[in-house]
Order: C-alpha cells, then sequence, then structure tokens
C-alpha cells in the first residue's frame, strides 16, 4: 500500500528514482495524542504511476489537530472517534507543494524537477463518487496526511501526476495554502455566488475564514461582513478586503450585522464549525438565507424547527473541495485574481508547538512548515 511505501523503501526497477537518498526524515505521531518525534526512515521509491516528492513547503491546519487526537467533539459530550484507518506512526500534512524528484517507471504527466501543489484528498478512484468527481467525499479516502502519509515530512508520495497543479508566480508557502484552506474557501463561495442579496458574512477570520474572504472579493459583488472574537484576526480580515468587521464577542453582533446588510445577509458562511458561531449565522440571516458551515470545531447546534420554514432558511455543509475546484482555483492563482493571506513560517522541527498553537486557537493566517 501506499501506506507502507512511505516508511519503508520498496523494490523498484525504476531508473528515475535517485537511489543513494539520504534518509526521510517525518515528524510523526506514534499513538493518538502523543507529541510528534522526529522519525528517519529509507526514502519510498515510486512504483507504477507514483511520484516522489522534496516537499518545500506544508501548510499546518486546525483538521490536523482533530487527526492528531483522533476525535471530533459532536456537542453534548459526545465525540466521534477517528482513530482507524491509518497506519501509526503517523504523519500529518496535506497543504504540501515539493519538487518532482522521482518517478514511477507508469508515470507521466510530470517532469523531474516540477514544482507542484499537490491536491490531497484522493479517493479510491473506483467507486461511483470518485467516477461522479468527488474524490474529496469517497468513503475510501486515501488522502494525503489524513489516512495515507503527509506533507509534515521531507518527503511524499502521490500516487498520479493529476495531483499536481502549477501555481504560477506565487510563493511556495502560500501556494500549499490552496491545497486545503484555499479550495475548501473556493467551494463554500461558490456555493453562495449565485444568491440575490447584497452581504454575506464570515464567520471567524483564521486560514479558511481569510480564504473564503479573498475567493468573495474575487468572485462575487456581495459586501462582506467578517466576524471573529480576536482584535488582531478582525485586523487582518481588514487588510484583506473586509467590507465591514464585527466582534463576535459583543452581545449585540448578530444585531450589527443585521444593521450593516439592511435586515440580513443572504448567506453566512462559518468557517469555525462551533456552536456559538453556527447560531450567530443563523440569526444574521435574511428570508431565504443560506447558512454554509465549513469548520470542524466542534458542538452541537440547536435549532427551532419553525424558523426553517417561516425562514425558507437552509443550513448546509461544504467540505472540501472537488479536483475540478481545485483547478478552477489554481487557474485564477496563476492568473493574478487571488489576493494572499497572512502565512508564518516555521522549520518543521516546530510541528509539534504549530499543533498546540492551532488547538488554543491563537494562529492569524495560516503557519507554513518548512523543512
Amino acid at each position: 500500500s501506499v501506506h507502507c511505501r512511505l516508511n519503508v523503501a520498496a523494490p523498484s526497477l525504476s531508473t528515475q528514482t535517485r537511489v543513494d537518498s539520504p534518509p526521510m526524515k517525518s515528524y510523526q505521531f506514534r499513538d493518538y495524542g502523543q507529541p510528534l518525534e522526529a522519525i528517519e526512515a529509507p526514502t519510498p521509491e515510486p512504483a507504477g504511476s507514483e511520484l516522489l516528492m522534496r516537499v518545500d513547503a506544508c501548510g499546518a491546519c486546525h483538521s490536523d489537530v482533530h487527526v492528531w487526537e483522533g476525535e471530533y467533539d459532536m456537542g453534548g459530550g459526545r465525540k466521534l472517534d477517528v482513530r482507524t484507518g491509518r497506519d501509526l506512526p503517523f504523519t500529518l500534512g496535506h497543504e504540501i507543494v515539493g519538487e518532482v524528484i522521482a518517478m514511477g517507471p507508469d508515470a507521466e504527466g510530470a517532469a523531474i524537477g516540477d514544482q507542484r501543489v499537490i491536491f490531497p484528498w484522493i479517493g479510491c478512484g473506483a467507486c461511483e463518487t470518485c467516477e461522479l468527481g468527488k474524490e474529496h467525499l469517497c468513503l475510501k479516502t486515501r488522502a494525503l496526511g489524513t489516512f495515507v502519509q503527509g506533507g509534515y515530512s521531507d518527503h511524499v508520495i502521490v500516487p498520479h501526476a493529476r495531483y499536481l497543479f502549477d501555481y504560477g508566480d506565487v510563493g511556495a508557502e502560500l501556494a500549499c495554502t490552496y491545497a486545503c484552506s484555499g479550495v475548501t474557501a473556493f467551494s463554500a463561495i461558490r456555493k453562495v455566488v449565485d444568491l440575490r442579496g447584497t452581504h454575506i458574512v464570515i464567520l471567524g477570520a483564521g486560514g479558511v475564514g481569510l480564504s473564503a474572504l479573498r475567493m468573495a472579493k474575487a468572485l462575487t459583488d456581495f459586501e462582506v461582513i467578517v466576524v471573529d472574537v480576536r482584535q488582531d484576526a478582525l485586523d487582518a480580515a481588514t487588510e484583506a478586503g473586509a467590507d465591514h468587521v464585527v466582534d463576535a464577542s459583543d452581545q449585540n453582533a448578530h444585531r450589527q450585522i443585521k444593521s450593516l446588510s439592511n435586515g440580513g445577509v443572504c448567506a453566512a458562511i462559518d468557517c469555525v464549525g462551533a456552536a456559538a458561531t453556527a447560531k450567530l449565522g443563523m440569526r444574521c440571516l435574511a428570508m431565504s438565507g443560506v447558512l454554509v458551515v465549513v469548520g470542524l470545531f466542534g458542538g452541537s447546534l440547536e435549532v427551532s424547527l419553525p424558523l426553517l420554514p417561516l425562514k425558507n432558511m437552509t443550513i448546509r455543509g461544504s467540505f472540501l473541495g472537488s479536483l475540478a475546484e481545485m483547478g478552477e482555483l489554481m487557474s485564477l492563482v496563476r492568473a493574478g485574481q487571488i489576493g494572499t493571506i497572512p502565512v508564518e513560517t516555521r522549520a518543521l522541527a516546530e510541528a509539534q508547538q504549530t499543533l498546540d498553537d492551532l488547538a488554543a486557537g491563537t494562529l492569524v493566517g495560516r503557519v507554513v512548515l518548512t523543512p
């Protein structure tokens, strides 16, 4: 399996493989919730259509925390156990940019030296979901950094060149963020782009929220209101082009948003996914408004059922983005149509501290790890 090849060098006849590569160094957890450790293993050799990438940059995402902890908070004291389906020790990291340094004997569509951002949401390739172009929703996922060894490493295996995208003139540290926070935000904005209305609200100004703000300004004519509890995050949103910012800790936040939007927003995009943010988003909606829940922070939402028909309200989820959407997004990136988000670069050795900071909710923008 791909899992094994990432930790143990498999024999290969490929003449394109660098046989004398130094050991691969990865930061892995041996058990859920345990600190990441620097672990060395033979650098893997690509087989079949696979490619070996030298990692240049890997973004750190809050979903890394959930995988590391092995659970999601479902609210009411309930937990969703996600400790199955991956080999331990495990390497996190799904926002990856790297350079192709070796190719399997059947690999095509790439060349040695290509520097690319990797679409990590890889499915089984054989089910109806995958055949419909929705690999990111496949129940037999082979997603890098969540079920297959990922980018908190100096090398990673990619199963096929179709998952590689040219990122143009932007830096690798920014380009890697498009693999998750970027495509997730892009997919969420596309779900509301045709709604009738003048305002939308984005809840949360972290990496996904700021990306959603940039996508909204690039793809729509909506005035965008950004909500967060942290002043530094609100300042970042203002700098990134928010038309209005609102402090979510203010008990009158929903009234401020309704006033700014002339009675309510046509869409609320919850990039946090907590009980408080989802509730605030619902309270801000105009008639026929849509709440799109993107974040996975956790909790539960109590809904007054009569409000659904009385306000003709829609509540929906938006999970990641498709391979086709990644292609659309990267075309916009290469054309210079998507603004940047704040990126802090850290050494890969700081992976554990970064996970701790993500769990504490103290980061603005994206932290990107570099080997």
